[in-house]
């Protein structure tokens, strides 16, 4: 089985539970194509009562929401850094480009550092899912600019895309999920 499973007992399609079954099926389905037991995808699997419901969350947030996607992938990466998982900055770097950031801007968020952008509504929504991650809290100011910009659907779905980012790094993290192959390592130091 790949190594991509890591600390987990690798698993085979052929094997799965009923319940198992389900989840890995949902994973691997269109819109997101064929990821295996890749990434947090194994630890969803093996447990699929927890996986089903945060393989849903991840689906609706990154397929079902208005929140622009730039600003997703904005919140993603600096989750990515905090956490230092690497698999998942790794993933989101083409989506961010994708989105539209740079590589300039992707790269002050791997290091940590505040990008420079050239929108500053782009600045705001940085600053916001920074003071979110960060501290746990958002000062006034700064969640009114971003509620004003997004609307408050649009400030819940980005929240959400914050929180389904962290339950993923921290999957990743707590066991050991190493890079894919063809994945550049965006923090080698650690």
């Amino acid at each position: 089985m790949p190594s991509s499973q890591s600390r987990l007992t690798p698993m085979a399609v052929e094997s799965l539970t009923a319940d198992q079954r389900a989840v890995y099926d949902a994973i691997n389905r269109p819109p997101r194509g064929k990821l295996g037991f890749n990434g947090p995808y194994a630890a969803y699997i093996k447990a699929p009562q927890i996986g089903g419901p945060a393989q849903e969350l991840g689906a609706a947030v990154r397929f079902n929401v208005e929140c622009p996607e730039k600003y997703q992938k904005i919140a993603s990466c600096i989750v990515g850094q905090y956490y230092q998982a690497k698999f998942e900055f790794a993933a989101q770097t083409p989506f961010a480009l994708k989105a539209g950031l740079s590589e300039a801007v992707i790269d002050a968020l791997r290091k940590g550092e505040r990008p420079v952008f050239e929108d500053p509504d782009d600045d705001a929504i940085y600053e916001f899912c920074r003071q979110l991650v960060l501290t746990r809290r958002v000062d006034d100011n700064v969640y009114g600019r971003a509620r004003d910009l997004l609307g408050e659907t649009q400030l819940v779905e980005l929240v959400a895309t914050i929180a389904y980012y962290t339950t993923v790094c921290i999957t990743l993290n707590a066991f050991d999920v190493p890079l894919a192959p063809g994945m550049e390592d965006p923090f080698p130091e650690t």
